[in-house]
Parts: C-alpha cells; sequence; structure tokens
C-alpha cells in the first residue's frame, strides 16, 4: 500500500472517531482502524467522514503501511488491557523514528512501563492527556502530551493545529509538551482531580440553594447563569445552569434533576489523583472529599435507611444569600486549584518530569472540562512568581482570599448548623485556614507519637535535630 497518511487513529469509539476528523479537518488524511471491521465501516458512513480524507484499514499492516514515514500513530482504545493489546501488536510493525501517542485516559504508572519498554524498540512512546469529551475532540481539546521532548515536538506542529485556542487573542493553542517519562497522564489526572472537586462543590452549592434556601430548580437556573457572567465564569457552571432547567421528558412538567438517582459513578481518575497525592505527601483534601462524596452517595440503599433511622434534625439555611454562596465557591475553588498545581509540581521534582509548572494552567483555559476565565489569573499568578510555592500566597489572590474567606466560612457554618452535608467546601475551608496558620496542633500529635512510640520530635529553636523524652517515666 502507498503510504498517503499523514497520522493514523487507532479505536473508533467516540473520542477516536471525533479525534480523527479534527486532523482530518486541518487539511491532513488520516488512517483509520479499529478491531472490529464493522466500526470503521460505521465511521465511513457518519456524516462528518462524507467527502473526508480518510483512509480506512481493515487489517493493521496495511494501516500501518497507509501512513507516510515517521508515522505518527494516536491509540484512542480503553486504558488498560485494551491499549496493551493494541501496543503488542502494532510495535512489530513499526520502524526506527515513529511515534506513537497513548491518547487515552491511562494510569500514569502503565505510561511509564510502556515507555519504558518502547525504549528497547525503535519508536517513540508518548503518553498524552487530552481533555473536552466528544464535542473538544473533533473542535479543538487541552492536549497534554509528555514524553520523549524532541518526539512530541515532531508532534506539535499537528497537536497546535487540533488544539483548542485561548488567551487574550485566542490564539493561543492549549498544548504544552508536559514534561518527561508519564508527565502527560500525570498532567491529566491531576486535571480530573481538579474536575471532581470543582463538580462536587458546584453540586454542594447548588444543594444549597435548591435544598437550603428553597429555591426551584428554574431559580438555581438563572442564579447559575447569572454567575456565569462573573468570576465563576467555566464550562462547569455553565452547564450547570443549561441542565437545570431541562424538563423531565417523561413528566413534562417537572424537571429531570428530580427524577436522577443520587448515586455519582467514576473511572477512577480521582481515585488515582488522592493515591499519588498520598505517595507524594501533597494534601488534596478538597480533591479527595470529592472522591469520598462520590462513595458515599453509591451507599444510596443505606443512606435511605439511616435517614429514616437516625431522623437527624434539619433545618433550611439562615442568614445565606446566594451571593454569599458564589463567593464561598470562588474561595473554595482557589484552594482546589492550589491544591491541584502543588501536586503537579511537587511530583515533578520528586520523579524528575521537568514540568514547566507555569505552563499547565494556561492549557486548561480552552477545550477542557475545567476550563474557566479564573485560569487567566492563574496562568498571571505564575508567570509573575515562575517559583510560586501555592496559589494561596500568589499576590494575584491574596485580595480575593481574604475577601471571599468570611463567606466560605458562613456558608459552610450555616450549612452545618443546617444539617446540609457540604464535604468539598469544608475541606476547602479548612485547607486554607491550615495552610494560612502558623502553629497547628500537631504540636500535640509530634508528642504524642514520641511518648507512646519514641518517635521523636523537634524543638521550635531546634528545626531538623531530632530528640527524645521520657514523657511517662
Amino acid at each position: 500500500m502507498q503510504p498517503t497518511a499523514d497520522a493514523g487513529v487507532i479505536g473508533m469509539a467516540v473520542m477516536g472517531r471525533n479525534l480523527a476528523k479534527n486532523i482530518e479537518s486541518r487539511g491532513n488524511t488520516v488512517a483509520l482502524f479499529n478491531r472490529t471491521w464493522a466500526v470503521t465501516e460505521e465511521v465511513m458512513k457518519w456524516e462528518h467522514a462524507q467527502g473526508a480524507r480518510f483512509v480506512p484499514c481493515k487489517e493493521l499492516k496495511d494501516f500501518v503501511a497507509a501512513i507516510k514515514r515517521p508515522r505518527r500513530i494516536v491509540i484512542m482504545v480503553q486504558a488498560g488491557k485494551g491499549t496493551d493489546a493494541v501496543i503488542e501488536a502494532v510495535a512489530p510493525l513499526l520502524e526506527s523514528g515513529d511515534i506513537l501517542v497513548d491518547g487515552g485516559n491511562a494510569f500514569w504508572g502503565d505510561t511509564d512501563r510502556r515507555a519504558a519498554a518502547a525504549k528497547n524498540s525503535n519508536y517513540s512512546f508518548i503518553g498524552m492527556g487530552v481533555s473536552g469529551g466528544e464535542e473538544g475532540a473533533r473542535l479543538g481539546p487541552a492536549i497534554m502530551p509528555g514524553g520523549d521532548k524532541e518526539a512530541v515536538g515532531l508532534l506539535m506542529p499537528v497537536l497546535k493545529q487540533i488544539a483548542a485556542l485561548a488567551g487574550p487573542k485566542n490564539d493561543e493553542p492549549c498544548v504544552t509538551w508536559c514534561g518527561l517519562g508519564s508527565a502527560g497522564h500525570f498532567v491529566k489526572m491531576v486535571h480530573n482531580g481538579i474536575e471532581y472537586g470543582d463538580m462536587q462543590m458546584i453540586a454542594e452549592c447548588y444543594d444549597l440553594l435548591q435544598r437550603g434556601l428553597g429555591m426551584g430548580h428554574d431559580k438555581c437556573s438563572a442564579i447559575f447563569n447569572t454567575w456565569n457572567k462573573g468570576e465563576l465564569q467555566s464550562f462547569l457552571i455553565e452547564l450547570t445552569g443549561r441542565i437545570a432547567a431541562t424538563k423531565d421528558p417523561k413528566s413534562p412538567r417537572k424537571f429531570l434533576f428530580d427524577a436522577i438517582r443520587d448515586a455519582a459513578a467514576q473511572k477512577g481518575t480521582g481515585k488515582w489523583t488522592t493515591m499519588a497525592a498520598l505517595d507524594a505527601n501533597v494534601p488534596i483534601p478538597t480533591i479527595t472529599a470529592a472522591v469520598d462524596a462520590r462513595l458515599l452517595s453509591a451507599l444510596k440503599d443505606e443512606r435511605v435507611i439511616a435517614e429514616k433511622f437516625l431522623k437527624l434534625p434539619r433545618a433550611k439555611l439562615r442568614g445565606i444569600k446566594p451571593t454569599d454562596i458564589a463567593l464561598a465557591l470562588y474561595a473554595a475553588k482557589i484552594a482546589a486549584y492550589a491544591q491541584g498545581m502543588r501536586l503537579i509540581a511537587d511530583a515533578s521534582k520528586q520523579r524528575g518530569y521537568e514540568t514547566d509548572i507555569g505552563s499547565i494552567p494556561a492549557i486548561w483555559r480552552g477545550g477542557c472540562i475545567i476550563r474557566a476565565i479564573f485560569l487567566d489569573r492563574i496562568t498571571d499568578a505564575f508567570k509573575k512568581q515562575p517559583d510560586l510555592k501555592s496559589l494561596l500566597v500568589a499576590s494575584e489572590f491574596k485580595k480575593d482570599l481574604q475577601g471571599t474567606l468570611p463567606s466560605l466560612r458562613k456558608v459552610v457554618a450555616a450549612a452545618v448548623i443546617a444539617g446540609i452535608p457540604v464535604p468539598a467546601l469544608s475541606a476547602s475551608l479548612a485547607y486554607i485556614e491550615g495552610y494560612a496558620t502558623a502553629r497547628l496542633p500537631a504540636y500535640v500529635t509530634q508528642a504524642q507519637r514520641d511518648a507512646f512510640g519514641s518517635h521523636t520530635y523537634e524543638r521550635l529553636a531546634q528545626p531538623g535535630t531530632f530528640i527524645h523524652t521520657e514523657w511517662l517515666a
């Protein structure tokens, strides 16, 4: 077969076919392959495939032969064993200089393993996070490639073509080299962890409006639409405002929100983020609270029984306005992003990723699920202070935190008194309060540890020198 394709995509599910169309729409010819030929045939009947420069291939060897060298191949299949099976099948067909890209939601540890295996072969392996869902994949996602810098550089012309655009003039591609090894998939994992936290906090704020203040879904929708015109402007705020007003197709006079079972699912990236943070000794309480909230929500049947059994007192929120909740959400968002950025920074140092931390929030400004006007300010904060330890001490956010923290305290306190759980908002508050407290009760913990286990402690006047006291002698 004569090589005519500029790139190839393996995996013709929703993300794969849309990414292929995105690449093709920029003037490239794209080879297509799916393990099941019928799926590829279905894609060729797809409305977006009509007249497209696609080269559908039934056999994998024909797919590889159809791509110009050095070959650029993107794998878009289910993470895990499916990806391993594809790599095992395609690797023997590759030649020196070819680049194999895993664009799925892979666990970063798997990416390290696959990259190590590729070093013994004659191709380069790149782990690349892609965020934006179906629409992002086709029109422009946020792209997070990691691995060999030279290989990523060869991919960049195409990646910049297909990425979302952001920035003051809307001309900055939302893609950057995220670092060595598995950095791309690690950054994507943290993105998803922040997404967990953001979604949970938004859900809690919606609950405070709807249940805490007794507002109907139409009113809540209007409030979210208003929030989306200010500092909280983001894809998730806009989305929530739109879907809140959706009527139930089975009962047109009712809202669909009221018909949805309150048990949230998850695919694991939030859990991975929490596990990675524990390994890196980085606190990310907002993200962890969001993961826990989903796990607790899954205990639906038990919760129904517990509510009837315990009969805990509940009340409406007192002394709280929608504006208070908006300010509380903004403060909590600063905390969540501070946690995510700290995790990327510390993991990069520990794992040798060499990640340019300041470049990461810039590529999240468009295309991805957590895209928000808020990210422009985070990007500016790191431009002004490249060695910034935490967003909480960024000059860009000092006045914001001072102005919004009182509302976060007020809202969390009111929710606790009313008996309305707000785990992510509470965790964000505790994180900010703890980070901004010069002396924490950890001195008691250290004394306890030394008293029962001789684990030693440091004196304030001698940090770095560990001593033991016979407390109970």
